[in-house]
């Protein structure tokens, strides 16, 4: 890439005039980066290729990668399932599985229409954790159009054979929760709902940090969720097993506060996870999010996307040094900037154009790839909030303030040192099939995700991965820096 065009990506908030409001240098960034991302995807053809691992150093090598010689191969797979992760690439791949039907803000879009964000975190996959990964969007839809999880489930535990690991993603609540619970039991490998489990693991992490920068405690600290979809629920479970007290726990949907006296949740058998919440939380049966906020310290939102959705005289109402997560993508709830006019001392968002970004990213390379790496059965509730005080004890090294409490993806160092304290969890936990020691796999991972860096910058410095032209770029910001001058 011209050093012209990573300058202007690096420094977004200098490219756009000095006459912009915050608003709308906030607006202008997503609607940037949108329309970039759409010229650099046309350009590229999507984010991922195949490339071998093996090389065919003369004739009889064809031989030996294929018949006759790899029949031997199927013998031994065959002799013994396990073998399979040996000898072909098994044990680094995953599979990412969705219907495609709760895609980031925008809903349901279409069995294909999850490429895009499936191909984005093979991408991550590959760069940040070392691992193999293959984008796989399938039609949920039974013969009366309706979205079936059963599609799903019998989907995913057919293509077990070939995988180590499957990652679940933008599956619609209340299926979500059947498929994830269903096939961690009965899959031999690991199956991870990374919006539920991994936006849990990454929340969690940035709380632990925020709640140290604002010398609170987390088992006395007043907590308001707001959203119960997969994400925000998972959350509020892992939070809990972290030492919060669901007594200071509310937690609205779209309706109204979670409670016992949700009869509609309770009616549902589907929503059997947030039954669950309805029946912990909230017992003094608030119903007001005004109240709720009146003296909160925490605000967790992951809802719909904003900026007008969390309501700046809300945060007003916070305690003193309130914590606001605005993670709904791709527009935050509120903007970070409004968050504090309001009166919030640490704001993040899932997005990484502004600071502490609560981003899967930095949660799902190092753990699947700590949990591949020992080749576990499964990923338990305690390897994620292993994870969770991994990503916050790296970052606290770090030296932890206001506008950084959780790592950020281009710190390597953390996804193996993650990836370790995963995969020794999984010994713990005693889902492990092959037992090794930390140091041993946080070797494995550093010289593993070092190997996929190097081959990138090889792909780019040898002309396979050419750089965007900066005619997208140019094109992109001038489009946006003129629709934002006629919404003036």
């Amino acid at each position: 890439m011209s050093k012209k065009l990573n300058n202007k990506l690096d420094n977004l908030d200098q490219v756009f005039p000095e006459t912009f409001t915050p608003d709308q240098r906030a607006h202008a960034k997503t609607m940037l980066l949108q329309r970039l991302s759409l010229a650099a995807h046309r350009f590229y053809g999507g984010k991922m290729q195949t490339v071998p691992r093996v090389g065919a150093f003369g004739f009889n090598w064809f031989n030996v990668w294929y018949t006759p010689g790899v029949s031997a191969v199927s013998r031994a797979i065959r002799d013994d399932n396990d073998a399979s992760f040996d000898f072909s690439n098994r044990g680094n791949l995953v599979a990412i599985v969705s219907d495609s039907t709760r895609v980031l803000g925008d809903g349901n879009c279409s069995p294909a229409g999850g490429l895009g964000v499936m191909e984005g975190k093979a991408f991550l996959m590959k760069y940040l954790g070392g691992v193999d990964a293959v984008a796989l969007c399938m039609d949920s839809r039974n013969a009366q159009g309706e979205h079936d999880p059963a599609a799903i489930i019998e989907f995913v535990k057919r293509l077990q054979p070939s995988f180590g690991a499957v990652n679940l993603e933008d599956i619609s609540q209340p299926n979500c929760y059947r498929v994830l619970d269903q096939l961690r039991e009965a899959c031999n490998i690991p199956v991870w709902h990374d919006d539920a489990q991994g936006t849990g693991c990454v929340t969690l992490a940035g709380l632990i940090n925020a709640l140290k920068v604002a010398d609170k405690d987390i088992a006395k600290a007043r907590m308001v969720f707001y959203g119960a979809g997969a994400s925000n629920t998972t959350i509020v479970s892992l939070i809990m097993q972290a030492g919060a007290d669901p007594a200071n726990i509310v937690m609205f949907d779209s309706r109204d506060s979670l409670g016992r006296h949700r009869a509609d949740v309770q009616a549902d058998p589907r929503f059997y996870r947030k039954w669950e919440i309805c029946e912990k939380t909230n017992p003094s049966d608030i119903r007001d999010m005004e109240k709720a906020m009146t003296g909160a310290d925490v605000l967790i939102a992951l809802s719909k996307p904003g900026p007008d959705v969390i309501k700046p005289e809300w945060v007003r109402k916070m305690a003193k040094k309130g914590l606001v997560f605005a993670c709904a993508n791709p527009v935050p709830e509120i903007y970070p900037h409004t968050a504090k006019e309001a009166g919030a001392y640490i704001v993040a968002t899932g997005r990484g154009d502004f600071p502490n970004q609560v981003n899967n990213s930095v949660g799902f390379p190092g753990i699947l790839k700590g949990a591949l790496l020992v080749r576990a059965k499964k990923i338990t509730d305690a390897m994620a909030i292993t994870a969770a005080r991994s990503l916050a004890a790296f970052a606290e090294k770090q030296g932890i303030h206001p506008d950084y409490i959780i790592p950020t993806m281009d710190e390597a160092d953390v996804f193996p040192q993650e990836a370790a304290d995963v995969a020794m969890q999984a010994i713990a936990d005693g889902v492990a099939r092959a037992p090794a020691t930390r140091e041993a796999i946080y070797e494995r991972a550093r010289a593993d995700i070092a190997a996929s860096r190097r081959m990138h910058d090889q792909l780019i410095a040898s002309g396979f991965i050419p750089p965007p032209p900066q005619a997208l770029l140019d094109a992109a910001l001038t489009e946006t820096v003129a629709e934002i001058k006629k919404q003036k």
